[in-house]
């Protein structure tokens, strides 16, 4: 039980490098899951017809909860690619979590960005080093960024892009140390409550 900690290694307001980055972590995992994790909130229409031409069987939802003159939820049902502009401009902004076979959308999903907070997770296992005493834990390790974001629990909007190493539950600052490295860069600040 209990969540990673992730560690800051990276900041840039170029998503692009932000991106770069992080893939240059995911070839350092030992192991990595069959799918990764994308989030995005939507702030445009424009937004969502790029997300929806990316990802086109992705469920879409609101990003605040809603609720109806009784104060029952209010769940988002229409069909994106089938409703026109001015009927989803009335319900913006929207927000989808999806997981996709690794390899298939990632760069098509970073290039349909918006302004809108947005993450790419990798979930996988760091290798093991007996002789740094580091060893992998599939349950927590991997690589995340997060686009217009500084927290890995997606908390608060910012210019800039974030991306994180995972580690176990206790934290290793020395292992996020190394892989900070590896991109020519440093822990930037303190452990995050991570996935």
């Amino acid at each position: 039980m209990g969540n990673s900690k992730a560690y800051a290694v990276l900041q840039s307001t170029d998503a692009a490098a932000a991106y770069t980055q992080a893939k240059r972590l995911c070839a350092l995992l030992a192991e990595r899951d069959d799918e990764v994790g994308l989030f995005a909130e939507l702030h445009t229409v424009a937004d969502v017809r790029r997300m929806a031409a990316v990802l086109p069987k992705a469920n879409f939802d609101y990003v605040d909860t809603r609720t109806d003159a009784a104060g029952e939820f209010v769940w988002f049902n229409l069909d994106v690619a089938e409703a026109d502009d001015e009927v989803l401009e009335q319900h913006l902004p929207l927000s989808l979590l999806e997981d996709a076979p690794r390899g298939s959308v990632e760069e098509c999903f970073v290039g349909a960005l918006g302004q809108g907070m947005a993450a790419v997770a990798w979930h996988g296992m760091w290798p093991d080093d007996p002789e740094s005493d580091l060893y992998g834990s599939a349950k927590y390790d991997g690589v995340q960024v997060v686009f217009h974001g500084q927290d890995a629990q997606w908390d608060q909007w910012t210019e800039h892009h974030t991306v994180f190493v995972h580690v176990g539950k206790f934290g290793d600052l020395p292992r996020a140390q190394k892989l900070a490295a590896h991109i020519g860069s440093e822990v930037l600040g303190e452990a995050q409550i991570g996935w």
